[in-house]
């Protein structure tokens, strides 16, 4: 119990020189875009450049597991990648918070070297049909939910960089080439976390139960 209660004060005591992000170089926190301000899209770009440099000096001080959230506001207008209402503005505005500083953080680990060992996982839950959603009869501007067909990049980490894998129909709805289960996402992660999905479980309602349940191949194409 000593030991459990020195370990959170040992954490505790570690959190106002990580977050303190005044120990940044200029050049750096302008890489990131963290320095901006002056309109709706450069504040939501400088909280998340903000978010994406705490990322990388955690990771720096051996933290496991990091998670980033971009978005997550719901009301009118909805301040999310959830773009039932108006796709263009909606993606427009979320890609222009996320792309400068996602990009600053890859740029950064990889100068730092840690790239080579830390796997970066950008996702969603779905993706969005590539027709419109719309009341019968009006040409809507939104894109409704679509779990049939959608991307997700990973970099570092082992994985091949410069890589597409799989493919869509001509109409971007559905996965046609090398599909991929989200229990082949799950075991293709683990694998490059250095586990087996096989041998992974988890006591829960009487049962050892994986993961990746019964399925789940490890995607070897994608690993460099």
């Amino acid at each position: 119990r000593i030991a459990s209660y020195e370990l959170a004060a040992r954490m505790q005591m570690s959190i106002p020189e990580v977050t303190d992000l005044t120990r940044e170089p200029a050049h750096v926190l302008r890489a990131y875009g963290a320095d901006e301000s002056g309109s709706k899209i450069a504040d939501l770009r400088a909280s998340y450049g903000r978010n994406c440099i705490l990322a990388r000096r955690l990771v720096e001080r051996g933290v496991r597991f990091v998670q980033l959230f971009s978005g997550g506001a719901f009301g009118r207008p909805r301040h999310n990648w959830d773009g039932h209402e108006d796709m263009v503005k909606n993606h427009g505005r979320e890609a222009a918070r996320v792309d400068q500083p996602l990009a600053a953080l890859i740029t950064d680990l990889r100068r730092t070297g840690l790239l080579d060992d830390t796997l970066v996982l950008f996702t969603s839950e779905f993706g969005r049909t590539p027709f419109a959603q719309s009341s019968s009869g009006v040409l809507g501007t939104g894109r409704d939910h679509n779990q049939y067909g959608f991307s997700v990049w990973m970099a570092g980490g082992g994985v091949k960089p410069g890589f597409t894998y799989g493919a869509t129909d001509e109409f971007g709805c559905s996965a046609v080439e090398n599909p991929v289960h989200v229990h082949d996402l799950h075991a293709t992660i683990l694998h490059l976390a250095g586990l087996d999905h096989k041998r992974l479980s988890i006591y829960h309602n009487g049962i050892q139960r994986r993961l990746t349940d019964v399925h789940g191949e490890v995607i070897t194409d994608v690993l460099a």
